[in-house]
């Protein structure tokens, strides 16, 4: 794929219009940190703001940041942005003494901060200025959001939704076809119960599914019945689903080898596999890797990098722990997770376990991708529509231990939206 331009900064408000595109939702009450190499920008870092009893004495917090920008390797600068209202108050809930101790610890670890910006529901200002004589008046939000940076930025098709705990899911479905796609998956997961040990089903749910991903973006959420019912009784075998997981990030081969590595398939092979009619895709509807959707700069990494392995693997050898951790490939697929996301995005609508099944998978791909925040709210839905959904915990866990998913933590295999020219 052919890199877009480099993004033009003539500004600070470039700089700030850039940051909800990079997280993909406008932040409040948040911290948001980014690296610099020299001119360029490097990750983007979004936290709560501490409340008071960190105020009072930030230096662990401060320490907690470094640690987590440190993921960049090549940084040699910080930018700070403070979203908050209390931006301009004194005394009790201002943030100066936040500020000065994030700027002496970054600077001991090699990142001065370059520059720091209050932004509040109305205005922004400079968070150094803290007298009035030279100091700039504060000025109007308006002119992030109508800066060039941020007019470029919907030019290449970049949006900005709503914060993640104000989402809500796309629909309603019409009745008939939920009822008609919920009465199919019943007939399949039957069918499928029966083969789930079976080499040629496994075979044949992983056809389909490399099928659907290959599919050009706008067909991946066109509706069928029977397509559909059998994705999502698909997503109740666990074995088959981390294996899609698998194979949009690795490949066909890594999913099989994986399956078998674990002892998913059984010799008795009485059943014939079971599988909806194949959609025909012509050649010239298969994605190149010319018009493969940009994604985002290494960016919005919520947490910080941990390592951590599932059992029975070891940093540097083939298997599921290893994928489903970004430590295997070097860099994934990313347009095939890309397009697994929307496909879970529209399987997950007609709600029941498959649903859940769905959303986990979705918070995964949103792990991967380093945005935090996202993944939690799809797996706290999967857990509200099944407790106990045993991916979904471990995958939250991950999230609140501030561990990182290796993808993210590297800019040559992180998620791009906007393209690797992007700063």
């Amino acid at each position: 794929m052919t890199p877009p331009e480099p993004l033009t900064v003539r500004g600070p408000e470039d700089i700030l219009s850039f940051i909800p595109h990079s997280l993909g939702y406008w932040p409040s009450g948040s911290l948001v940190a980014m690296t610099l190499q020299g001119k360029r920008l490097g990750a983007t870092l979004r936290l709560d703001l501490p409340g008071q009893h960190v105020l009072a004495d930030p230096t662990v917090f401060a320490r907690t940041v470094c640690g987590y920008l440190e993921a960049d390797e090549n940084a040699d600068g910080t930018l700070l942005a403070l979203f908050t209202n209390n931006g301009w108050l004194a005394g009790p809930g201002c943030y100066d003494a936040l500020l000065d101790g994030l700027e002496l610890a970054l600077c001991e670890a090699g990142m001065p901060v370059r520059d720091a910006w209050y932004v509040g529901d109305q205005y922004w200002r400079d968070a150094r200025c803290t007298g009035s004589a030279g100091c700039p008046p504060a000025r109007p939000i308006q002119e992030i959001r109508d800066s060039l940076l941020n007019t470029e930025m919907v030019f290449r098709g970049s949006s900005v939704g709503p914060a993640p705990e104000q989402r809500h899911p796309a629909g309603p479905v019409p009745g008939l076809h939920g009822a008609a796609v919920l009465e199919a998956e019943a007939v399949w997961s039957a069918q499928l119960d029966l083969r789930r040990q079976s080499r040629a089903q496994f075979a044949a749910v992983l056809r389909q599914w490399e099928a659907m991903l290959a599919r050009p973006a706008e067909h991946l959420q066109r509706v069928s019945v029977h397509r559909d019912a059998f994705l999502r009784a698909t997503l109740l075998v666990p074995a088959w689903r981390d294996a899609v997981l698998v194979m949009a990030a690795a490949g066909r081969a890594a999913a099989a080898a994986g399956a078998e590595e674990f002892g998913t398939f059984s010799d008795d092979a009485r059943l014939e596999p079971v599988a909806p009619a194949a959609e025909q895709i012509r050649p010239d509807e298969v994605p190149s890797a010319a018009n493969a959707p940009d994604a985002m700069s290494f960016a919005a990494a919520d947490f910080c990098t941990e390592g951590l392995l599932m059992p029975g693997h070891q940093a540097g050898t083939p298997g599921y722990g290893n994928v489903l951790m970004g430590h295997d490939p070097a860099v994934p697929q990313w347009r095939s997770l890309d397009a697994l996301d929307l496909v879970l995005e529209h399987l997950a609508l007609l709600g029941g376990p498959s649903a859940a099944a769905a959303l986990t998978g979705r918070g995964w791909i949103a792990w991967c991708r380093g945005r935090g925040s996202y993944s939690a709210a799809y797996l706290g839905e999967a857990l509200e529509i099944e407790p106990g959904y045993r991916l979904a915990e471990l995958l939250l866990e991950l999230v609140r231990r501030g561990t990182v998913c290796g993808w993210a933590a590297r800019k040559e295999a992180a998620w791009q939206k906007f393209g690797p020219d992007a700063a």
